[in-house]
């Protein structure tokens, strides 16, 4: 299935029905309900959905960050409370796995499909000529953003691609850190997008959230692999199928084996326990 076929109406203005946002003042362009997985606030919404509220997030000037969260971020987050809380401080939280999917279904939120990370970025470059958004990527080996600017640019070349880094694979020293943010404030994007993966990238996002200018940063985690032509994605059935993870894991099995094999189980025994249990406090939706 196309990115485009999941972005019908998407100029009319409309989300999910939601609780006000914080204090009461969020533009109806950006409210959303959650549900809980496992601890977890996960946004409830669909793939126009955060097409909309990250144009809106930008319309507005709003600076926040984007979690783009599976069942190994859920599980991350359960091991780490750090890591939790950027997840609930996070402007949005899509649901990028069928597993919480098939979650926020039983519990009764049938409008929830996957918001997959790739797809997402692809759907708002598509957009360029609509939301004239500049864009940044952050992160990736060694010329892999230069290969995901160039890639994206001839599927739509009216894309605004101001700039790309890619960071050592180290920690930034302070002088390093300052020239990388003076660097991308100049840039002057609207979304950073940033390629490090889970759980780096969304500790990147919330240590220089308040240092960037930019309104938003997402975490793609291996889009930029997949979208660049770096890495090849799993076939279709597999993702809807909720199998993605094995497509990965025969593929890249020294890199991914320890995380699978240890993540995988112990979602689903987790998730067993939940529904034997008879919890619903983690499905049902709340304010986001």
């Amino acid at each position: 299935m196309k990115d485009s076929d999941h972005l019908s109406g998407l100029d009319d203005g409309r989300t999910r029905p939601g609780v006000a946002w914080a204090d009461g003042a969020a533009p109806a362009a950006w409210q959303h309900d959650r549900f809980d997985v496992l601890g977890v606030p996960v946004s409830a919404i669909g793939p126009a959905d955060g097409v909309r509220i990250v144009e809106a997030f930008v319309r507005h000037r709003v600076k926040t960050f984007v979690c783009v969260t599976g069942v190994h971020g859920v599980i991350e987050c359960r091991d780490d409370e750090a890591l939790l809380s950027i997840h609930r401080r996070a402007g949005m939280v899509t649901p990028d796995g069928m597993p919480l999917v098939w979650w926020a279904r039983r519990n009764g939120l049938a409008h929830v499909s996957r918001v997959y990370g790739p797809s997402l970025m692809r759907a708002l470059c598509a957009r360029a000529g609509h939301n004239h958004l500049r864009h940044f990527f952050y992160g990736g080996g060694a010329g892999v953003a230069a290969d995901l600017r160039l890639a994206l640019i001839r599927e739509t070349p009216g894309l605004n691609v101001v700039g790309t880094y890619e960071p050592p694979f180290r920690p930034l020293r302070e002088a390093e850190a300052q020239a990388m943010v003076e660097a991308i404030n100049r840039a002057a994007p609207d979304i950073v997008w940033v390629g490090l993966g889970t759980p780096k990238q969304e500790r990147w996002m919330n240590a220089y959230r308040d240092r960037l200018e930019a309104p938003v940063l997402i975490g793609v985690g291996a889009a930029f692999d997949f979208l660049s032509g770096r890495q090849v994605q799993a076939p279709q059935i597999l993702q809807r199928s909720g199998l993605e993870w094995a497509y990965r894991l025969c593929r890249e099995p020294r890199r991914l084996g320890r995380r699978y094999l240890n993540i995988v189980p112990r979602f689903l025994t987790l998730a067993i326990v939940h529904h034997v249990r008879g919890d619903r406090s983690g499905g049902g939706p709340r304010g986001g």
